[in-house]
């Protein structure tokens, strides 16, 4: 099937009660295990390439590795930039063929995170490419590497989303309600009220980010909620290194202890995904 664009699946994920995984990809492994594990549930899925990896891969391989990959499968795709923080970013995903591009102006101020969201969609709506934004500020690093927690202060608004999503024209939201990237710094607490108030204020698909962590009753209720995309990706990589450190503690340097181990960590990612997909409730919904 043919790549789709971020709008697309997540209206009907609206429709239909669920959200959808977005799963970072940072190489072939990562890509293969992900789409595995959605022809085995079932499931749409979102592929995340983040700028903040750009410097792990390269975007003229994998790009066409993912077209050609998900053009196989029986399920709807998307392919995301993951917080595209400049305009050249931007830029170079959706030449590349990227469906859709998630424009991160949570750096910036107000006015000024409007200003730039809406110079993005006026260049990727003619090409038929959709748009998130984020308002307020997760918590974390967005590369995964700290532990992370929340800033109340930087939560986001809803008065402010009403605002935003009319000025910008954006087609999803990603909002901060306690949220965080990376491992959270004890036990995560989201501000559900807050969410329910800026689902009826914004009135558009509402992305979470920093999936990892977080319970599955908070998973259930934030879909409940309005929440229909979350970002996991600190969880895949995790699973990837005890994977690849058990491998190591028990080989003897045979030659091909490592196409063994790379195995093993597809493996070890894909079954984490498929948790997920069943979590969030998109499995059977390919």
């Amino acid at each position: 099937m043919t790549l789709v664009n971020l709008k697309t699946i997540l209206e009907k994920a609206r429709r239909g009660g669920y959200a959808v995984g977005a799963f970072n990809v940072i190489d072939l492994t990562f890509l293969e295990a992900i789409l595995d594990a959605a022809q085995k549930q079932n499931s749409p899925v979102i592929l995340n390439i983040a700028e903040v990896h750009f410097p792990f891969l390269t975007l003229e391989n994998i790009v066409p590795a993912a077209v050609m990959l998900a053009g196989r499968l029986p399920v709807e795709t998307v392919l995301n930039l993951d917080h595209g923080l400049t305009i050249e970013a931007i830029h170079r995903a959706v030449d590349l063929g990227f469906t859709s591009v998630m424009f991160d102006g949570s750096h910036l101020d107000f006015a000024e995170n409007v200003h730039q969201t809406r110079e993005v969609v006026r260049y990727c709506r003619p090409r038929g490419v959709s748009v998130e934004a984020e308002l307020g500020a997760v918590g974390g690093e967005e590369g995964g590497g700290l532990v992370g927690s929340a800033d109340p202060e930087r939560y986001t608004d809803a008065g402010q989303a009403r605002e935003f999503v009319r000025k910008t024209g954006i087609d999803a939201l990603a909002v901060a309600i306690g949220n965080s990237h990376g491992k959270y710094k004890g036990a995560p607490h989201l501000d559900f009220e807050r969410l329910a108030d800026i689902r009826e204020a914004a009135g558009l698909p509402l992305v979470l980010h920093g999936g990892s962590g977080l319970s599955a009753e908070d998973f259930r209720r934030a879909v409940l909620l309005g929440i229909v995309k979350i970002n996991f990706f600190t969880g895949m990589s995790q699973a990837a290194i005890r994977t690849a450190q058990d491998c190591l503690q028990q080989g003897d340097e045979r030659y091909n202890d490592y196409p063994a181990m790379v195995r093993s960590v597809r493996n070890a990612v894909g079954a984490v995904v498929e948790e997920q997909m069943i979590l969030f409730g998109s499995a059977g919904q390919g």
